[in-house]
């Protein structure tokens, strides 16, 4: 359902101690993908062959929890997802990537980031705020944010993500994105996919626990620690990509994570884009990354 069929070549690896379902294309320095909520690798299908058309080994992953990676009880706090990507990172035999994450994805990006920086070569990230921004952002726009708090009830977010075939994340897509994608040929087949996505057993659940982590942990000790580990310049350049009709994460906020930029590190606003830029404005997305990847090299 999930292994959609491509130029790419699906397998598992193992990292961490959980399976990852990833789709691989090209050869040359590797290009490692993070997708956002309510989504799965296939929202980079046009990076994965824009960036192997480029020269770059580019490898989109299925997050823990989601699509056809291993759905663990536990395991959807910060620390842990880094380590994931850490871990993929040494299994498909590379000693460092380039860190391409939108939202959940890209928090992870900055995560791993500070916290396994000989890992990393570049971050760049899509309407994905830094960590620490993104949580005084939730503060200062709680209604902007008011599906995370929906998400922090037991059980009943679960049923509602799932009711109907997955309804709901159709609204998702439709709310959070911008009209001129909700008009494109493309946008009913993203529907269903990622609908039949949300479906697969286990993942629903597993969506839910990242938001969950991120409110309670907070209050606790762990997310104290999560604080303080992820609050320090990254040592590579940064480029952030962010939708100016994004309606749930700011373009302000995003603006506000110029405090935990590296050298060279750059913003791109795209006017038309919602919350979804890989994939509402792609060709757009995939040249921004190309060509910032390019100065690196």
């Amino acid at each position: 359902m999930v292994r959609v069929a491509g130029p790419w070549t699906h397998r598992d690896v193992s990292a961490n101690g959980i399976r990852l379902h990833v789709a691989e294309l090209g050869e040359g320095p590797l290009v490692l993908l993070l997708h956002g909520f309510p989504e799965f690798w296939w929202s980079w299908r046009h990076q994965l062959t824009a960036l192997a058309e480029a020269g770059y080994r580019a490898v989109a992953v299925d997050l823990r929890g989601y699509g056809d990676s291993d759905k663990p009880p536990r395991g959807y706090d910060g620390f842990t997802l880094a380590g994931d990507i850490a871990g993929l990172i040494k299994a498909l035999g590379a000693q460092r990537a380039h860190l391409v994450g939108h939202a959940w994805g890209g928090a992870t990006a900055w995560t791993v980031g500070a916290i396994h920086p000989r890992l990393v070569s570049s971050i760049s990230v899509l309407a994905a705020p830094h960590p620490l921004a993104l949580r005084r952002a939730f503060r200062r726009h709680p209604r902007v944010n008011s599906h995370v708090l929906r998400f922090q009830l037991p059980i009943y977010p679960e049923r509602w993500l799932t009711g109907e075939n997955a309804l709901q994340v159709a609204k998702l897509l439709s709310a959070w994105s911008g009209p001129k994608w909700r008009s494109a040929p493309e946008f009913d087949e993203v529907i269903r996919r990622c609908r039949q996505a949300m479906m697969v057993p286990g993942v629903a659940h597993s969506a839910m626990e990242y938001y969950r982590w991120a409110v309670r942990s907070q209050l606790r000790s762990d997310g104290r620690r999560f604080a303080e580990a992820v609050d320090k310049p990254m040592r590579v350049p940064v480029l952030q990509i962010h939708g100016a009709l994004d309606p749930i994460t700011l373009e302000s906020s995003a603006r506000e994570s110029r405090r935990w930029l590296g050298a060279g590190s750059e913003f791109r606003c795209l006017p038309e884009a919602g919350h979804f830029p890989n994939q509402e404005a792609p060709h757009t997305t995939s040249r921004l990354i190309t060509e910032f990847l390019r100065k690196l090299s």
